[in-house]
């Protein structure tokens, strides 16, 4: 098999998308991307991210192909999980703490940090609109996120978002309690479910 008929196939297990480190991957030469961009088959969207001019581009994927180590969190965790009808006007990130945040807040993102042993506590991964598998965390998790930022958020977003989530079936309060109780919003979460409940 050729580099290049190779390299289209990974690119349509992919769903039109591809990155350069995942043609590093699978030993193919960067140089075929090259050949199937001035073939019109690929169109680079950004740095070491190409798609198929089919594709609708999809940023939500886009982006964390760039940034491996970010998730996606706070308003936007509450989108992917639908727990809010408001669609992100800005996306909202988390990233460990010592990640320098400049490149994602100057493209657009909004970016918190956190201690290294809490950032992988919940991940998960949702759908986006267009199907594409990112990373996000869980719902207990972005119930917490939300809370410990409930100063900078609208209230109206954290009181719809608790009441959407009590209402799923598929809620873990044992897990919330878990994880508020690691993230020292313990307080808070019950004065919230007080009212709630």
């Amino acid at each position: 098999m050729t580099g290049t008929n190779k390299l289209k196939r990974i690119i349509e297990e992919h769903g039109g998308i591809i990155t350069t480190s995942l043609v590093e991957k699978n030993n193919i030469h960067r140089e075929y991307l090259g050949i199937l961009v001035k073939e019109g088959e690929l169109d680079r969207v950004s740095y070491g991210v190409y798609a198929t001019p089919d594709v609708w581009e999809d940023f939500l994927l886009i982006n964390q192909l760039k940034r491996t180590k970010m998730i996606y969190s706070h308003e936007t965790a509450l989108y992917l999980h639908d727990l809010t009808d408001r669609d992100p006007v800005q996306y909202v990130v988390t990233v460990p703490q010592g990640y320098n945040p400049a490149r994602l807040k100057k493209e657009g993102l909004i970016v918190h940090t956190i201690k290294k042993e809490w950032f992988k506590l919940g991940v998960c991964t949702k759908k986006t609109t267009f199907g594409n598998e990112v990373r996000t965390y869980n719902m207990e998790r972005t119930i917490c996120d939300i809370l410990r930022d409930r100063n900078n958020q609208d209230p109206a977003i954290v009181n719809d978002a608790l009441k959407r989530y009590f209402n799923r079936k598929e809620k873990d309060l044992n897990k919330l309690m878990k994880y508020a109780g690691e993230l020292r919003i313990e307080t808070v979460l019950r004065t919230y479910l007080e009212v709630l409940l």
